[in-house]
């Protein structure tokens, strides 16, 4: 059975109430529950986890290096978290750099990703919907099907 493991970031604990017009009205927890449903339906084993600490990520990220995937939304750290970017570059499994608004319809300094580099890819702009493509992508498997 493969295994992905799901990492998020600063903020993302907030989601449901932060900036509902930006990032929807959907929370964490549901957004985990709909992945962890999705990966069942194909198979897929999932562990989720969430820190707004930087070291907590990198050691996140770390200890996942024996699963099959990682679904990553690393929120602002994105954007200039060097240890974050090497972390991901240390690991075999591939990363799926997640981001539920559009990144590069916002402000300048969101459109700049040190970790996108060393990730497999990136799914931007989807809503919470983008969890679940990089559930499809990194497992593999064909969406309806």
């Amino acid at each position: 059975m493969k295994r992905i493991t799901v990492i998020n970031g600063p903020n993302l604990n907030l989601l449901g109430t932060r900036e509902p017009d930006k990032y929807g009205a959907e929370t964490l927890g549901s957004i985990n529950a709909r992945v962890a449903a999705e990966a069942s339906r194909l198979g897929v084993e999932c562990e989720f986890f969430q820190s707004n600490s930087e070291g907590e990520l990198v050691d996140a990220i770390q200890g996942a290096r024996e699963s099959d995937g990682i679904i990553l939304n690393a929120g602002a750290y994105t954007h200039y978290s060097i240890a974050i970017r090497d972390a991901i570059a240390a690991i075999a499994p591939p990363v799926a750099e997640v981001h539920i608004s559009n990144v590069h319809a916002r402000e300048d300094f969101r459109r700049v990703s040190v970790i996108a580099p060393v990730c497999r890819g990136v799914i931007a702009g989807f809503g919470a919907d983008g969890y679940i493509l990089a559930l499809y992508a990194l497992s593999g498997a064909t969406p309806g099907h």
